[in-house]
């Protein structure tokens, strides 16, 4: 079976709607997706009501939670979660609100640096979605100052950029412990470039972390094994996803491009069976 355990959609930073995306999973022959957007759950609804017209896939409710640690962020993937759950809805909209006040607090400092960018066009960007950096940049490149959304990062609006703004802060294990209150199994994503990711590990693990993606797009294969071996040392499950946010996106991936040893798909399914997690189904 073929599965990609990490999508987003324009519920958040993706280019695609969550039936588009459903729709381009299925003509691809992918059996199961994840609908992981940036803080909002937002797209799990209409794509759940879209996989109805392709009975072979199925869809994963899921949230990645963005956090923040010492000159850096950690995401949090949370699988099988309660998307209608009232405590998770209201955090997730009070981070998205965080998000809104951010973004037009970095437009503002690139207007002071003398950029000309349209908060109205990053509003456009965003399309409704749970507003991020991606749309602050995508707006800086086709206001022509950079070429593409890694160097509006580097220049700009990364953490030590000048255009640079705070936001709302919730740290990893807070965000671990909110997917295991409602319903769900937490996964550290992307993990490679975390500082002291053992230590790290040995905190989230205690809160209820149950897995690391170690199979992401861009990750080498010496990667991929380092981090296999550091989820086996750690009693964590292997998972893995392409991260796909759509054509045109600041980084070309493929949807359903990342393959995750089936072994460790089919543990990840088990336990949230075995948990009686809200968005568990058997495969």
């Amino acid at each position: 079976m073929r599965v990609d355990l990490h999508l987003h959609s324009s519920a958040s930073d993706g280019k695609l709607s969550p039936a588009e995306l459903v729709q381009q999973a299925a003509q691809l022959g992918i059996d199961i997706i994840s609908i992981a957007d940036h803080d909002s759950v937002e797209g799990v609804d209409p794509a759940l009501e879209a996989a109805r017209l392709y009975p072979s896939l199925r869809v994963v409710p899921a949230v990645e939670i963005n956090t923040d640690v010492p000159r850096g962020e950690v995401h949090i993937l949370g699988y099988f979660i309660d998307h209608r759950r009232e405590e998770l809805r209201d955090k997730l909209a009070a981070l998205r609100h965080s998000r809104y006040g951010r973004a037009r607090g970095m437009v503002a400092k690139l207007q002071g640096l003398g950029l000309r960018v349209d908060w109205g066009r990053v509003l456009e960007l965003a399309a409704g979605g749970a507003i991020g950096r991606p749309h602050v940049a995508q707006a800086l490149v086709e206001a022509g100052y950079v070429s593409n959304a890694k160097e509006a990062f580097e220049r700009y609006i990364g953490r030590d950029g000048p255009a640079y703004v705070d936001r709302v802060k919730l740290t990893p294990a807070e965000a671990v412990q909110l997917i295991v209150r409602t319903g769900g199994l937490a996964v550290l994503a992307h993990p490679a470039g975390i500082p002291q990711l053992e230590a790290m590990l040995s905190q989230l693990k205690a809160v209820g972390l149950v897995g690391l993606e170690a199979y992401y797009d861009g990750y080498p294969a010496e990667t991929s094994a380092w981090l296999s071996e550091l989820s086996r040392n750690n009693r964590l499950i292997i998972t893995g996803g392409s991260d796909f946010h759509g054509p045109g996106s600041s980084v070309d991936t493929v949807l359903g491009g990342i393959e995750v040893p089936w072994e460790q798909v089919q543990r990840l399914f088990a336990m949230a069976w075995q948990r009686s997690c809200p968005g568990a189904f058997p495969i």
